[in-house]
């Protein structure tokens, strides 16, 4: 796949990634499904392949969760022409999505630590909670369909709703699940 990106196109991805630095509550996996609207969907810098295997690769890796991030970058340099700008691609994905989400982790923190007995810091603090979840489950989403469900992905989301009801109501360890659905895969089940 080969893009051509202009100086204007680079700024626009450092503040894409920027701004999603911001609404990344859960780590940046939880802005994974705008990563893929902006990525693949509305500037085609990204095939969905690339974008899926960014994200497996990363997390399938050592490491810290964030990543994919540099993988994208990564690809999206190397479609723009080639290694150097592959370099350029992982420095500002990863300074946009680290800097203000650190930048503002450590003076809430420091904030939220003085201020700690306030009822609306605690009410804060449980209610980010599910939104949380919600965007763990779209990042989810996007993942397992491509963000276009077909009627073929049913038995897919039978078995997730079953595994999550599984881990929640009994002590069964996830790993025996996660094995059981990879199996399920390798035979071509799910």
């Amino acid at each position: 796949m080969n893009i051509v990106m202009t100086a204007a196109d680079w700024f626009q991805l450092l503040a894409h990634y920027l701004m999603l630095s911001l609404l990344s509550v859960g780590g940046a996996i939880t802005t994974a499904p705008d990563m893929h609207r902006y990525l693949v969907d509305e500037r085609h810098w990204l095939s969905d392949p690339q974008f899926s295997a960014s994200v497996a690769i990363a997390q399938a890796a050592p490491g810290p969760n964030v990543l994919f991030v540099a993988l994208m970058g990564w690809n999206v340099g190397l479609n723009a022409g080639g290694y150097a700008l592959a370099a350029l691609g992982v420095a500002l994905a990863m300074v946009g999505i680290l800097l203000p989400s650190a930048t503002l982790t450590y003076l809430a923190a420091q904030w939220g630590h003085r201020n700690r007995g306030l009822r609306g810091v605690r009410a804060f603090k449980q209610g980010m909670a599910p939104i949380v979840i919600a965007l763990l489950v779209a990042t989810g989403w996007v993942l397992a369909t491509g963000a276009h469900p077909k009627a073929s992905d049913a038995p897919m989301w039978a078995l997730a709703l079953a595994t999550a009801v599984i881990v929640w109501r009994t002590r069964i360890h996830l790993l025996w699940l996660l094995g059981a659905g990879a199996v399920l895969g390798w035979f071509g089940l799910i």
